[in-house]
């Protein structure tokens, strides 16, 4: 395992991330989300292959991915030697103040968020997503309060506009309040719209850069095509499906090409270009089926020629922004 600095924090994380969007009680939402048994197997085989770095959420199967994670982790690993992140924003419930990034909820959404995952502090509490109801300094007040409480460590941000994440860093600055030190964004191989400015803006402000879905919702693996969906994720997932296009199949037929002739997963080819992207800290990586994190860690392994490089990129087309407008 290779590790690196986050951000430009002290604190160090494992270069590949563990998502826990996948473990939860299956739900009609998350109807493909593993149960508990399932689901600590993985967590464990993370940490034996020296990933130190778990993402989940509150929203994730409505609390049950935290609760899984949480016990997990108590059972697996000292909790000063992991590096848990959690988020807040969307829907918990149909009460109409819980949801947004108000201080009201946030100050909620913290404490049960701690309770289900059986710990006293989150090393990053995230904003899942800008909230456009609720005044930014509200809740970056909010969020810097939390921090002074000692309920989280660091904050982070994912899926928005540069101009807004923009503002919020200006908003922190301009009060001493807590900044973020790390972005969230979508961005894969096929879907690379964030090198237009986000990411660019990550570099000059030294944030911390974990994206999610790196492999695309399972795409960029090559077992599935236009016509056909195989899974029960990718036959249920209808956010999966707004995010890419017919036209990047193309990409992956030409990834499946690069992947062969080095006798290696398509998987672990997509995640070794995204590692090589210097703003990039540690993709967010889903794990369910056997193999899935080896091959993950494997990625640190492959290095990419510069001719396979441009070969990967040449024929990306430009997508409508994807994940969070």
């Amino acid at each position: 395992m290779e590790y690196i600095r986050f951000g430009n924090t002290g604190m160090v994380v494992s270069r590949i991330c563990l998502g826990a969007m996948t473990y939860g009680k299956p739900n009609e939402r998350w109807k493909w989300a593993l149960d508990e048994d399932e689901s600590r197997l993985f967590i464990k085989k993370a940490l034996e292959l020296g990933i130190n770095f778990f993402d989940t959420a509150d929203v994730y199967s409505f609390g049950s991915s935290e609760e899984i994670l949480g016990q997990a982790l108590r059972d697996f690993a000292k909790r000063e030697e992991v590096v848990i992140a959690t988020k807040v924003f969307n829907q918990m419930s149909n009460d109409p103040n819980d949801r947004g990034l108000s201080r009201k909820h946030i100050m909620r959404s913290i404490d049960d968020s701690l309770k289900r995952l059986k710990t006293d502090y989150v090393d990053l509490y995230q904003i899942h997503r800008w909230d456009y109801h609720t005044p930014v300094e509200e809740t970056m007040e909010a969020l810097h309060d939390v921090v002074k409480a000692g309920k989280a460590l660091y904050i982070g941000a994912s899926s928005m506009y540069t101009w807004q994440f923009a503002k919020a860093l200006y908003t922190s600055d301009l009060h001493g309040w807590t900044r973020f030190v790390s972005m969230q964004p979508h961005y894969n191989l096929i879907y690379r719209e964030e090198e237009r400015e986000m990411l660019p803006f990550c570099t000059d402000q030294k944030i911390a850069v974990i994206p999610w879905s790196p492999l695309a919702r399972g795409l960029l693996t090559g077992n599935r095509s236009k016509e056909r969906n195989e899974t029960i994720r990718s036959k249920t997932d209808e956010f999966g499906k707004s995010l890419y296009k017919d036209s990047d199949f193309e990409i992956i037929d030409r990834l499946t090409q690069i992947a062969g002739k080095r006798g290696v997963s398509n998987a672990r080819v997509a995640l070794a270009w995204l590692l090589s992207r210097p703003v990039v800290t540690a993709p967010i990586v889903g794990a369910s089926k056997p193999g899935h994190l080896e091959d993950a860690v494997a990625a640190l392994d492959v290095k990419l020629t510069m001719e396979e490089t441009r070969s990967l990129e040449e024929l990306y087309q430009p997508h409508l922004i994807a994940g969070h407008a």
